[in-house]
């Protein structure tokens, strides 16, 4: 027997070695228990996954506070994330227990497309908020990304993902047998040959090895910077607080960044693995092995908004918001004021002086009330 499964498709192929006729005999057929058991499991990544990020996502575009550089990037992230639940893990989940594709020709291009732009988007969303958080904390003085930048960078994204995913469209492909249907991407030479194994191991170092890089050195950066230096003694609490602010940012996205990196590691080596040695494929434990690997890269959607919601007050008044139906959750006058309250602050340098100040104003629901604080810095 031999088995092929393509990359982020799971589609399962099986032949006779001695005539090379397709067979009927599923090897990775499972009792009803354990079925049941996994489709529990993915049905709660889809639920977590869905609620979570489209509650993310209500919570930044319904309030203004939440409408910033680093929030907009974190937008593009659940929308990719929730996409990939609702469009991707439910339809492999059939498709890896019943051997079976249901669902035409074009829903399989589409499932064999749609999955690397996704991951590319949600991976790059990071990079672009590591960058940003970079600069803002680096080089605070030189101009931060508008909205209307962000936006566009949000486009190119979305963009080169697409350009990237495209050969797996291209090439898909359904193959009807007597018993069932396969999708798979059929490349201009056999599986494992130079063409899909050269397009995996770009795909590999584009979505997963090339924006971790970028995000190990810029974090490392700010890290630096924000832990390795001791505040001041003389600092004021505002500027005292910001510094406390921009740790839990960092730290929050860290966490995110260090998750979906874990979650996708065994995915990624798994499918290395098969190319280099297919009769991996040949097991009949290859199924369970690979339910759970890629149950585990499908779960990297849902915990985001969890992370939010622990490590972020804001995320946190948010979800309270989202949730006051329900009778265990509480919603304070703190919570309205996290996501209401507004500040602006306003940067200038004085060359004389070779120093910085920040001015701040507090916007309160009171007319007229104001409060300026001017801070000093550490030389540019």
């Amino acid at each position: 027997m031999d088995t092929t499964l393509d990359p982020l498709s799971s589609s399962y192929v099986l032949y006779d070695e001695d005539d090379g006729n397709e067979t009927s005999i599923n090897l990775f057929e499972q009792p009803d228990w354990q079925v049941a058991l996994w489709a529990i499991a993915y049905s709660l990544i889809v639920i977590v996954s869905i609620i979570g990020n489209v509650t993310v996502i209500w919570i930044i575009l319904a309030h203004k506070r939440m409408r910033t550089v680093t929030n907009y990037f974190i937008v593009n992230l659940a929308f990719s994330d929730a996409s990939m639940a609702t469009f991707n893990t439910v339809f492999n989940f059939v498709y890896a227990i019943h051997n079976d594709w249901y669902f035409g020709l074009g829903y399989c291009k589409f499932q064999n497309f749609f999955p690397i732009t996704a991951v590319f988007s949600s991976i790059y969303s990071m990079a672009a908020i590591a960058i940003d958080r970079y600069m803002a904390i680096i080089h605070p003085l030189k101009s931060r990304l508008s909205s209307t930048t962000t936006k566009i960078v949000i486009s190119v994204i979305w963009a080169v993902a697409f350009i990237l995913a495209f050969p797996q469209c291209f090439y898909s492909s359904t193959n009807v047998y007597s018993h069932r249907t396969v999708c798979m991407v059929e490349w201009p030479d056999d599986y494992g040959g130079k063409h899909q194994l050269s397009y995996q191991i770009a795909v590999i170092i584009l979505i997963y090895m090339l924006p971790l890089l970028v995000m190990l050195v810029t974090y490392s950066l700010v890290g630096q910077r924000l832990w390795g230096s001791k505040i001041p003694g003389e600092a004021s609490d505002h500027y005292q607080n910001q510094i406390q602010a921009k740790r839990k940012v960092v730290k929050m996205m860290i966490v995110v960044v260090m998750t979906f990196a874990v979650c996708w590691l065994p995915y990624h080596i798994y499918f290395i693995l098969g190319s280099f040695k297919n009769d991996i494929y040949n097991q009949q434990y290859i199924q369970q092995v690979y339910l759970a690997i890629f149950w585990l890269a499908m779960s990297s959607n849902m915990y985001n908004p969890i992370i939010y919601c622990c490590l972020n007050q804001r995320f946190r008044s948010g979800f309270r918001r989202a949730f006051r139906w329900c009778p265990l959750i509480k919603v304070s006058e703190e919570d309205y004021m996290e996501l209401q309250h507004m500040r602006t602050f306003r940067t200038t340098r004085s060359y004389r002086s070779e120093t910085t100040s920040v001015v701040v104003r507090n916007h309160s629901n009171t007319p007229g009330v104001s409060t300026f604080e001017q801070i000093k810095s550490a030389k540019a």
